[in-house]
C-alpha cells in the first residue's frame, strides 16, 4: 500500500523511516537501558549546544557545565529575539523546520527544529496514535482546527489536509446551522477518528445531545477522538464519550517541542520520555518530587538546530507520585502560569478555579454552550457566555456564592451574553484571561 503521508514527509526532507526505526529502538529499551539513554541524551544535547550555539553559550555563561542543576532555566522571554541569532552553527531557515508558537502564553516566538528532530516528532505522534488503531497513512481524520483565511494560506493547508487524509471543519463558525453541515459530512464519509480543539468538539457534542444523536451510530467507522490545545474537564469528557460513542483521548503537546503527554490505553496521561525530558520545578528552580505541583520544564533531547534545554513552557502541573524515570504519568495539568488571578486579599488563584466553579453551575440546565472569564480589575471580573436565553438572577446568585466560598467574597461580576466568543486567529478559545498589568 502507498504510504502517502510518509512519502510526503520524506519528499520535504524529513527522514521519517530512520526516525521510526530509532523510536522503535528507544521504546524497546529495558528500564535500566532507558534511564541510561535519558542521562546520555541530556549530556549530549547540552554539550552540543555549548559548543555550537552562541545564544546558548551566552545564556549559560560558559562552554562547559558540571551538573544538570547548574543549567539556567530557559524561558519564553529569552526567545524574544530574531531566530537567526538563536540557531546553531550550520543551521538556517532553509535547512530546518520553522514555525511560530500560537502565543497562548502571551509570548509568541518563531522556533526551528532540525529535520531529523521534526521527523522524530511525527514518529512520536504515529506511535501513540497507533495505540488506538490509527494509521496516518490510511485512517481518515475529521479535523476540528482553525485554518488560515487568506487565499494562499488556506489552499496550502487544504492541500496538506488532502495528503494527510484529513477533512477540516473550520471552528470559526460553530452555529447550529454550521454543525448541521458537519453532521451531513459524517453521514457520508467513513471517518476513522476525530482530532481537534477541545472547546470545538464539546460544542459539537452539545449539539448532538440536543438532537438526541450518537455520532458512532451516524458514522459507524469511528474508532476514537483525540482532543488537544485546551483543557478537557471531566464533565466534558463524559459528554463527548456519551454523544460520540467512542473513547476520548487527551493529549498535551507544544508545537516547539513534541507530544508531551498522551493518554494511554489504560487511561493514564503518559509522558513522552523518548524525545523529551520533563521536570517539575518550584519557584526557586528546585526539582520537586513526584506528586507535588510546580512549573513544567522540558528538555528536547534531539533538537540540534535550536536549544530547548530546561525550557519553562509556562504551564503548571503534577507528575503522579507513582511515576518512574522511564514512565512518568502526568496526574494533572493545572493551567498556564500567566493565567493567575490576583485577588484583593493578596491571594493568587489559578484562573481555571473560576472556570471550574462557574462551569458546574452555569451548565446545569444545558442552556449555556460555552463561556470565558476575564479579570478586568483586582476585584472585578467579566463572564461572557453563549446561550439560548439570559442567565437568570438565581443562576447568577449561585455563581457568586460559589466564588465567595472557593475564592473570597466581595468580588464584582459582570455577565454578558454573546452570540459567539472571541477566539484566537487559530480558532482556540482562551478560557481565562487576566487584563491586569
Amino acid at each position: 500500500m502507498l504510504k502517502l503521508f510518509d512519502l510526503t514527509l520524506k519528499f520535504n526532507g524529513y527522514p521519517i523511516k530512520e526516525a521510526k526505526a530509532e523510536l522503535r529502538k528507544i521504546v524497546a529499551q529495558s528500564t535500566t537501558e532507558h534511564q541510561l539513554f535519558i542521562e546520555n541524551k541530556k549530556r549530549e544535547i547540552v554539550e552540543f549546544h555549548l559548543q555550537n550555539n552562541a545564544f546558548y553559550q551566552q545564556l549559560v555563561g560558559s562552554k562547559t557545565f558540571k551538573s544538570w542543576g547548574d543549567l539556567p532555566i530557559l524561558n519564553k522571554q529569552n526567545l524574544q529575539k530574531p531566530l537567526n541569532e538563536r540557531l546553531s552553527n550550520g543551521y538556517n531557515s532553509k535547512n530546518t523546520y520553522v514555525n511560530k508558537t500560537s502565543g497562548s502564553s502571551g509570548d509568541p516566538f518563531i522556533f526551528a527544529k532540525d529535520k531529523y528532530c521534526h521527523a522524530l516528532t511525527w514518529a512520536s505522534y504515529m506511535y501513540r496514535f497507533g495505540w488506538f488503531g490509527i494509521d496516518f497513512n490510511r485512517s481518515i481524520q475529521a479535523r476540528f482546527y482553525g485554518i488560515p483565511l487568506d487565499f494562499i494560506g488556506n489552499k496550502k493547508e487544504r492541500f496538506k489536509d488532502f495528503l494527510s487524509k484529513r477533512f477540516r471543519f473550520p471552528v470559526f463558525d460553530l452555529s447550529d446551522q454550521a454543525l448541521e453541515k458537519v453532521l451531513k459530512k459524517f453521514e457520508n464519509t467513513k471517518f476513522d477518528y476525530l482530532n481537534g480543539y477541545t472547546s470545538s468538539l464539546v460544542l459539537f457534542g452539545k449539539f448532538l445531545r440536543k438532537q438526541n444523536l450518537i455520532l458512532k451510530e451516524i458514522c459507524p467507522t469511528l474508532k476514537v477522538c483525540m482532543v488537544t490545545s485546551e483543557m478537557l474537564f471531566e464533565e466534558d469528557k463524559i459528554l463527548l464519550e456519551t454523544q460520540f460513542g467512542i473513547p476520548i483521548i487527551n493529549e498535551y503537546g507544544a508545537s516547539e517541542l513534541d507530544l508531551i503527554a498522551f493518554e494511554n490505553p489504560e487511561g493514564k496521561w503518559q509522558v513522552n520520555t523518548e524525545t523529551l525530558f520533563v521536570e517539575i520545578l518550584d519557584d526557586k528552580n528546585n526539582v520537586l518530587p513526584y506528586g507535588q505541583e510546580g512549573r513544567i520544564v522540558i528538555t528536547s533531547l534531539f533538537n540540534k538546530a535550536h536549544p530547548f534545554i530546561r525550557y519553562d513552557i509556562g504551564d503548571i502541573g503534577i507528575l503522579d507520585a507513582k511515576s518512574t524515570l522511564d514512565k512518568p504519568i502526568l496526574k494533572k495539568l493545572i493551567g498556564r502560569t500567566n493565567d493567575v488571578a490576583l485577588l484583593p486579599s493578596g491571594k493568587k488563584s489559578p484562573g481555571l478555579t473560576f472556570y471550574y466553579v462557574t462551569k458546574s453551575i452555569i451548565e446545569d440546565d444545558g442552556n449555556v454552550k460555552e463561556f470565558i472569564i476575564k479579570q478586568t480589575k483586582i476585584d472585578a471580573f467579566e463572564i461572557e457566555y453563549v446561550s439560548e436565553t439570559e442567565l437568570n438572577l438565581e443562576q447568577i446568585q449561585k455563581i457568586k456564592q460559589a466564588i465567595a466560598l472557593y475564592l473570597e467574597p466581595n468580588l464584582a461580576f459582570k455577565f454578558t451574553r454573546k452570540n459567539a466568543l472571541e477566539r484566537s486567529n487559530r480558532g482556540k478559545l482562551k478560557q481565562f484571561t487576566s487584563l491586569l498589568k
